[in-house]
């Protein structure tokens, strides 16, 4: 994706040279002027079905929208164009679709229509004359293993109904949700799940008193009854073929052990979420991928340490009894813990350095609420380097024969860092993402420290619990 607003300098619009010298001044200054928020829509070329995401009131604010292009449900790429309000006719954008993703478009008719289901095989009903892909959708959904869905949670009861109301328009034949209440001070999510989804019979609710999303997810493993376990957060709103594409997705290859899926922002109506969909790349784009040290094995010199290549903790599934022999997530990382993240990295790397197989499936889309403010947003570039040194120090800890295999990778994990960071998409330098890379190299160094600290009063927590319930099945 490129920046949505051509007339920017930058993804915060244009500085004088003196706020350019103080990334957080700079950074609130350019959220009053020369900022317009991107329109963010979804196109279906099949039946030209337009949906549109945002809480942006007034249309007219907008001069560039983000559509994503989508195929029979198939996502083709994301198509940045001028916005017009509603004289941009659905017809329109299917144009220029066209024109952008002809080959993509050709390539997915082709298949669908060379391709026929397997000989002998039973159409199910209502796939007569479908194209070929959603017969296949149809035909998995007919014998699709139960799963269970986990939601961490604390003290946002909006953000969960909102995840909520889209995760039970499901397009999915069996599932169960369990709701972790992590470290929660008061009732609202407990009140919120009587009131409003007291009548939902796949619905649970758990309370985990120790903070930490790791031990929140651990606590929703010991309750999974899924053949598949997929988790995600209470900031996100899942598409209704979520968790039918992460499924499918196990059948990419012998001894897929975890999938991921595409992460969309939900809305870009301010500079630091334009800056953030810009330049972190929670995308990790439109073709299935598989990841294994094997066969599957690419050529980055990061590989299998760079895990956040292969996806987020927002939109991740594991075979459970795979998930449960690697021990689940670790309770010294994630957010809530002073490690402040690197769960979801270190659960990534325990599946590939296994010897399993990691796949990630862009056709499994969430949509993600990103921070809306530059102090959120140096928050969490803190804790994204955090959550790495932890993830890496974990692995040094518990593997110590694999440090000089890291070593001698660090001055390209730097410069890797460096690259993505300290430039815009279209690869000029921005002051603002100098400051903002400045702070995740501050927080890679707190992370091993924080990880560390974080490990010891752990495992002594764990200890004294033991001795005070020595045949309690539970243990995070």
């Amino acid at each position: 994706m490129t920046g949505a607003a051509t007339s920017m300098k930058g993804p915060f619009g244009r500085r004088s040279k003196r706020v350019e010298r103080t990334p957080t001044s700079a950074m609130k200054g350019s959220m009053s002027v020369g900022f317009e928020p991107v329109r963010l829509l979804e196109l279906e070329l099949a039946d030209l079905r337009l949906r549109s995401f945002g809480r942006v009131e007034d249309a007219r604010r907008c001069r560039s929208a983000r559509v994503l292009v989508r195929l029979h449900g198939t996502p083709l790429g994301v198509l940045d164009t001028d916005w017009h309000g509603s004289e941009t006719a659905p017809e329109a954008l299917a144009e220029r679709a066209r024109r952008k993703f002809g080959a993509a478009i050709d390539a997915h008719v082709m298949d669908d229509c060379l391709a026929p289901t397997s000989p002998g095989s039973e159409a199910p009903a209502g796939s007569l004359g479908a194209p070929r892909c959603v017969r296949e959708r149809l035909e998995f959904s007919a014998r699709a293993p139960f799963a269970s869905i986990v939601i961490g949670t604390r003290e946002r009861p909006d953000g969960l109904a909102a995840t909520l109301d889209t995760v039970l328009a499901l397009e999915y034949p069996r599932f169960e949700i369990i709701v972790v209440d992590n470290a929660a001070t008061t009732d609202r999510t407990r009140t919120l799940l009587e009131l409003r989804y007291a009548d939902v019979p796949n619905l649970s609710y758990v309370r985990e008193p120790l903070p930490g999303l790791a031990v929140a997810h651990n606590r929703g493993l010991t309750k999974a009854r899924g053949e598949i376990v997929a988790f995600t957060d209470d900031d996100v709103v899942v598409d209704s073929l979520w968790l039918l594409e992460l499924a499918r997705a196990f059948e990419f290859a012998d001894d897929v052990a975890c999938v991921t899926g595409l992460i969309l922002p939900m809305e870009l109506e301010t500079p630091a979420q334009l800056w953030l969909e810009d330049s972190i790349r929670h995308n990790k784009g439109y073709t299935p991928k598989l990841f294994d040290l094997g066969s599957n094995r690419p050529a980055h010199k990061l590989f299998p340490y760079a895990a956040g290549t292969f996806g987020s903790g927002a939109n991740m599934a594991f075979r459970t009894g795979a998930l449960r022999a690697l021990g689940g997530f670790d309770p010294a990382t994630g957010t809530g813990s002073r490690a402040r993240g690197g769960d979801d990295l270190a659960g990534f790397f325990s599946v590939l350095a296994a010897g399993h197989t990691l796949a990630y499936q862009p056709a499994a889309i969430i949509r993600h609420a990103y921070r809306r403010d530059a102090e959120g947003l140096r928050t969490l570039m803190f804790d994204y380097g955090a959550g790495l040194g932890a993830f890496l120090t974990k692995i040094v800890v518990d593997r110590p024969g694999l440090l000089p295999d890291i070593a001698w990778r660090v001055p390209f994990g730097a410069a890797h860092a460096l690259r993505l960071r300290s430039s815009g998409r279209d690869g000029s330098a921005d002051g603002l993402a100098a400051g903002l890379a400045a702070r995740e190299r501050f927080g890679m160094l707190a992370g091993p420290v924080g990880y560390l600290i974080e490990r010891r009063q752990r495992r002594a927590l764990y200890a004294a619990r033991e001795q005070r319930n020595p045949d309690g099945r539970q243990r995070e």
